[in-house]
């Protein structure tokens, strides 16, 4: 299922993959980790693996949205938004879209992205505040 994104850093993106969870903290301090990963040098999540480098803040408007420039450098061209609301209860709802141009990632590639963003995002971060 692709879908074509328009964001000011790029109109000509699409999104290929896309996950909403909960977190427990509000947005607010969601958006304090996204926009600055190594502000807790006691809790670090954001670990990259070898085929991976720093995401840049490209856009933010706090505390609902955060684009990250590509982790990949085999695709300087991908995009991660989150979007970030309140649960209604304490804590965030949290959905990451990953953002391509084209030519699209092959399957294999591709999963492995959205696995890694999940894992990042709703495992190493989530660890961090204490789930």
């Amino acid at each position: 299922m692709l879908r074509r994104v328009n964001t000011r850093s790029d109109p000509a993106l699409h999104e290929v993959g896309s996950r909403a969870r909960t977190q427990p903290p509000p947005p607010a301090i969601v958006f304090d980790a996204l926009t600055d990963p190594d502000r807790d040098p006691a809790r670090p999540w954001l670990v990259l693996l070898d085929d991976e480098q720093r995401p840049r803040v490209l856009e933010a408007a706090y505390p609902e949205l955060v684009v990250w420039s590509s982790l990949w450098p085999r695709r300087p061209d991908a995009r991660v938004r989150f979007e970030l609301a309140s649960d209604g209860r304490a804590g965030s709802l949290v959905r990451w879209r990953l953002l391509v141009a084209e030519p699209l990632p092959d399957g294999s590639l591709l999963g492995h992205l959205r696995k890694r963003l999940n894992r990042l995002i709703n495992a190493e971060l989530r660890y961090t505040f204490g789930q």
